[in-house]
């Protein structure tokens, strides 16, 4: 994916006039000039703000708070990519920074909120166009004055000079200071980020420029690669997922990167296998508490028994297979039948959202599409409630022995303190005196838990058990 270059408006010679008439008359007017200060290249540059009519202004294609959600619509995407300036493509783009970044379909309240703020108090800050009335910041402020009747906006304009990369890096610079009105999506800043390393800047100058660190820069990259995948296998007959429906799954995938560095280090394949499940299940709208219930064993283990049967894979043993590498009398093995499994499951998955998100999908195949997401939510659904039902089990194993390893800290920290205590000659004896008869106590009924039932004990607890009988026998 290449960065996004757009041509100039048709009717930018008639802007430039209009532009060039407004900066001279302001110039021309005496008093205290306004100018606004922008960021670019980490100097600061001072740019003049003058009225413009909105009529002559057009959204920017390129922004970055609405860059994932231009895929909502693949054919209205496609026609703006075509030529951005038309007014279907505005109207589209108008259309965006009104909408929810999770849902386009839907009306942002917080556009609303912004509207009537307008409405109320006017337009507090300028906002930035290029020489060729390009919007570069204050496009939702736009669509906002837009809708209650007001004919200009309040803006700096950057230099003629300026090139659609100046104009990225100038629109970064005021989204990402930390008063932004409006925050980028999740998946926008994910989309800015891929930018910056595609026009060479370094991890480093990133990391600083989105204020996070290196290693954050690492797991966005792998995040946006992971959902590229995902939305190029999702392609079937012309549909395929589009970036939108990733947005609110931030914590998941910052959990399933996490989970799949640390287990790729040990078992490769396991770690694809925790990639495909958990995706679906993200796919499928589970929460992050039970997608977390996801490991490599989560077919095997729960999901086979509840799957549908016309719907399970139909899988081919690729443990002694290889593949040639191309130019190279090299060969590496296949992807496992593992995986095969469970990219078939996700597939489908995959496959049935993308259907069901497209407004160019028939209602046959949209039914279609419905009934395999719902059988296969149900069954991932029984899944998870089996998969938590062995978690509590588990956790419930665990607790008597963590419990012990807890005390078992608390006594070499008493074992400190005591010795700093008499060595300050302050030790309270007839208080330690009272909390070991208080232990005695306990351990006495730990001992009398233990020997209950016919388990054969091991070193541990035979040796509490001997230890409580002497001091029965004490007695």
């Amino acid at each position: 994916m290449t960065r996004l270059e757009y041509p100039l408006p048709p009717r930018k010679e008639r802007f430039e006039e209009l532009l060039k008439l407004r900066l001279e008359e302001a110039s021309r007017a005496g008093g205290t000039r306004e100018t606004v200060t922008v960021d670019w290249n980490g100097k600061a540059l001072h740019v003049d703000v003058i009225d413009l009519p909105l009529e002559d202004l057009l959204y920017n294609p390129a922004t970055h708070r609405i860059r994932a959600q231009c895929s909502h619509d693949r054919a209205r995407q496609q026609a703006l990519a075509a030529d951005p300036w038309r007014a279907e493509s505005q109207d589209y783009l108008g259309t965006l920074l009104k909408a929810m970044p999770t849902d386009p379909a839907k009306r942002d309240p917080d556009f609303d909120k912004l509207k009537e703020d307008l409405r109320e108090y006017g337009q507090n800050e300028p906002g930035l166009v290029t020489h060729h009335g390009i919007i570069v910041n204050g496009n939702t402020r736009a669509a906002a004055l837009r809708e209650l009747g007001i004919t200009t906006l309040r803006v700096g304009v950057l230099p003629a000079s300026f090139t659609w990369d100046d104009v990225t890096a100038v629109e970064l610079s005021l989204q990402l200071r930390n008063d932004s009105r409006r925050e980028y999506s999740y998946i926008n800043r994910l989309l800015a980020i891929d930018e910056r390393i595609r026009l060479g800047l370094s991890k480093e100058a990133i990391a600083k420029e989105f204020r996070c660190s290196p290693k954050t820069v690492d797991q966005q990259v792998w995040i946006l690669q992971h959902i590229r995948d995902q939305i190029a296998r999702s392609e079937s007959e012309g549909v395929a997922l589009s970036l939108v429906e990733f947005e609110g799954m931030q914590e998941r995938l910052k959990e399933l990167h996490r989970d799949y560095m640390s287990l790729a280090k040990a078992d490769p394949d396991g770690a694809e296998v925790l990639k495909e499940y958990r995706t679906s299940a993200m796919l499928l709208g589970f929460a992050k508490t039970r997608v977390r219930l996801i490991n490599e064993r989560f077919f095997e283990k729960f999901l086979s028994d509840e799957f549908p049967g016309h719907l399970m894979p139909t899988t081919i043993d690729t443990s002694e297979a290889t593949v040639a590498i191309p130019g190279l009398d090299v060969s590496m093995p296949a992807v496992s039948s593992r995986v095969e499994t469970a990219r078939s499951v996700t597939r489908q998955v995959r496959q049935a959202n993308a259907r069901l998100s497209s407004q160019h999908v028939d209602e046959g195949a949209r039914r279609e599409a419905f009934s395999i997401r719902e059988e296969a939510k149900k069954a991932f659904g029984e899944a998870l409630y089996s998969a938590e039902g062995a978690a509590r089990l588990r956790k419930r194993k665990q607790l008597a022995p963590e419990r012990l390893r807890e005390a078992t800290t608390s006594l070499e920290l008493c074992i400190d303190e005591v010795v700093k205590a008499k060595g300050a000659r302050v030790f309270d004896q007839e208080s330690f005196d009272e909390a070991v008869v208080r232990f005695r106590t306990v351990f006495k009924q730990l001992a009398s838990q233990l020997s209950r039932g016919k388990e054969d004990p091991g070193a541990g607890v035979s040796w509490l058990l001997k230890a409580a009988a002497v001091e029965e026998g004490n007695e």
